[in-house]
């Protein structure tokens, strides 16, 4: 078996600490390989302007991912670690997501400086966010809510919520915060010295993918596909091909304003999905199940109800 391989990923805090996950889990699984991580810096970590805009039809497709693909397409490193709510739909032929690690609690979390829970949250309070799903999902819910535009990694967007007076509260992954080390007690976590509020919300639908690492490279590469298949998470696997399968019928990119949630018991696969357009319309809502081994045929019922 392949006892070499060389790993890409982004520098960021977050990105490193996930591909620590996956060297573990490789290191576990294969006695004496040799693991080396190259770090590559995407568009997305060179343009933190809230206010970028992509000059191509995808729009913001591949922001965080595309550099990275194309090392592996070059040879220059075997696999890609991601995040997979930033893998957009539609990839090149010829890669593949060949594996996960199991999934970290998928839920959206709020961080406030005062308020303990979303219903708090006063008339009027602006919650940061760079996502358009999170946008989208609180203007709904909350109409008397100020959505203002937040980018940065996860120390950087604590740091502005602290420090900028019209941030009342900021929304982010679980997943995210658990890999790098804080900790939510009782409602609250401590960030430098200060205690800020936070309640999980597991009622507000995720992002497609998130809470899982993803393991991507060359669709002909066998030697690493079997050596990813010693540390993939099969329920995770299942989960998420449900979830990719509706994204790419939605055409849909890491900012598409769709959320998801996924349940697998026993041989059933549940999922259910909510998907914003025009600003002003009601969103299109749709639940649905299907046998686990049939995620993607699931995901293409649920999409015919959506669009019905």
């Amino acid at each position: 078996m392949q006892k070499r391989i060389i790993l890409g990923t982004r520098g960021s805090a977050l990105a490193l600490a996930q591909v620590r996950l996956v060297e573990q889990a490789l290191r576990a699984a294969i006695e004496g390989i040799e693991i080396e991580v190259k770090k590559i810096t995407t568009t997305g970590d060179r343009r933190q302007d809230p206010n970028f805009q992509v000059d191509t039809p995808a729009g913001l497709k591949g922001l965080f991912t595309k550099e990275i693909q194309d090392a592996i397409l070059s040879g220059e490193i075997n696999a890609a670690v991601h995040s997979l709510k930033d893998v957009p739909g539609v990839t090149p032929d010829e890669l593949t997501i060949a594996a996960v690690l199991e999934r970290a609690l998928a839920s959206d979390v709020l961080i406030a400086k005062t308020a303990r829970t979303f219903d708090d949250l006063p008339r009027g309070a602006g919650v940061g966010t760079s996502s358009v799903r999170r946008s989208r999902l609180l203007r709904w819910r909350r109409g008397d809510l100020r959505v203002e535009p937040l980018r940065g990694n996860v120390p950087t967007r604590l740091q502005k919520l602290r420090a900028t007076e019209n941030l009342d509260a900021i929304v982010l992954a679980c997943a995210g915060l658990e890999r790098l080390g804080y900790q939510m007690i009782d409602g609250s976590m401590d960030f430098d010295g200060a205690a800020l509020r936070t309640q999980i919300l597991p009622e507000m639908p995720h992002a497609i993918g998130q809470g899982a690492i993803a393991l991507e490279c060359r669709a002909d590469d066998g030697d690493t596909r079997t050596l990813f298949g010693k540390i993939n998470h099969a329920p995770t696997f299942t989960c998420i091909r449900a979830e990719r399968e509706l994204l790419r019928l939605l055409n849909g990119d890491c900012t598409l304003p769709v959320g998801v949630r996924t349940q697998l018991l026993g041989g059933k696969i549940f999922l259910e999905a909510i998907v914003f357009g025009d600003e002003g319309a009601e969103p299109r809502e749709a639940r649905n199940e299907g046998e686990a081994d049939e995620p993607e045929a699931l995901a293409q019922r649920l999409f015919r109800q959506l669009y019905s």
